[in-house]
């Protein structure tokens, strides 16, 4: 048996030998075998790994791994450059998302640059108020209030789904739990400066505006352990001894806004209704005594109404 087999194999060898010889100016090559099936791999289309939103390098950990792309955009980049993490997927079916949320980009490596025009007033010696950051990321910022509603829900589901935000409290609401915004801020959001007793400074003379806006700023670096460099007043009211103080006590500008969300609509500044790049959208630290809603609600609405119109959620403190 084994001699039929080397007989056929010298044969077949000979055989091989004659028909590569007849055909060598056609460049003959040895039979291929069968083409190996493609490689079955659910990171084939995987892009890069954006930083999460709010968090750069100070903040890097273990090496990302590249996740796959969102389904039905596979080799298709968003227009922000974001794409959905398989965890951001799931997150987002626990949470009740319409679809993943956008991913924003990496923060910026230095601040925007601020100019008198629409959305930023400059006054010198005075902080900037700023309705709209100066930006062509397709980006809105959120930004939460007061701190009364202080509920572990919705800092469990911004940190699920990455959403950055940032937020402006009031000693007189938060004071007896700063508990819960020093666990916000390990996350990576930055507690702000919203006043101590949440008056309308408008109408308070020049040393009230001042204890009342730089007495929260003490209290804030003592609870938080950072002295915060961004202002918000009560009610969106100020006038110039406001800015003074502020600006006296280390704050560095005063975001406003463009937008307010609650959990059931969104009210708008312009008559288009819709999100510009580098609105700041106002909302508060509410719940269901008043909203009849959950915060989680609320942060529903707001990530699927800015992810319908194309938009990524930034921190403001990035840009600002």
């Amino acid at each position: 048996m084994r001699g039929r087999q080397r007989g056929w194999a010298g044969a077949r060898t000979g055989l091989l030998a004659a028909v590569c010889l007849s055909a060598v100016l056609a460049g003959c090559a040895a039979p291929a075998g069968p083409k190996p099936a493609p490689a079955v791999d659910g990171n084939a289309n995987a892009a890069p790994v954006a930083e999460i939103a709010g968090q750069g390098p100070d903040h890097a950990g273990a090496p990302p791994v590249a996740p796959p792309r969102l389904p039905g955009v596979a080799g298709k980049e968003e227009e922000n450059g974001g794409e959905a993490t398989a965890h951001q997927e799931e997150a987002a079916r626990r949470w009740g998302l319409e679809r993943p949320p956008l991913k924003a980009p990496p923060r910026p490596t230095t601040r925007v640059e601020l100019t008198q025009g629409q959305g930023v007033k400059l006054a010198d010696g005075r902080p900037p108020v700023v309705y709209r950051v100066p930006t062509e990321d397709k980006v809105v910022f959120l930004t939460v209030d007061d701190g009364d509603e202080k509920d572990p829900e919705f800092s469990r589901m911004a940190q699920e789904l990455g959403i950055p935000l940032s937020t402006y409290v009031s000693d007189y609401l938060v004071r007896e739990n700063y508990g819960y915004f020093r666990d916000l801020h390990a996350q990576g959001v930055e507690i702000n400066n919203h006043t101590i007793n949440h008056r309308n400074l408008k109408v308070l003379d020049y040393e009230t505006q001042h204890e009342e806006i730089c007495n929260q700023q003490d209290q804030l670096e003592q609870q938080i352990g950072v002295r915060p460099r961004l202002f918000r007043p009560p009610y969106g009211e100020y006038n110039d001894d406001t800015l003074r103080a502020a600006a006296s006590c280390g704050v560095q500008a005063v975001p406003l806004w463009n937008e307010e969300a609650f959990p059931d609509h969104m009210e708008w500044r312009y008559d288009d209704q819709k999100f510009h790049p580098g609105d700041i959208i106002l909302t508060h630290f509410r719940g269901v005594d008043i909203w009849n809603a959950s915060m989680p609600d609320l942060l529903r609405k707001v990530v699927d109404d800015a992810t319908a119109q194309g938009f990524a959620l930034a921190r403001l403190d990035d840009y600002l």
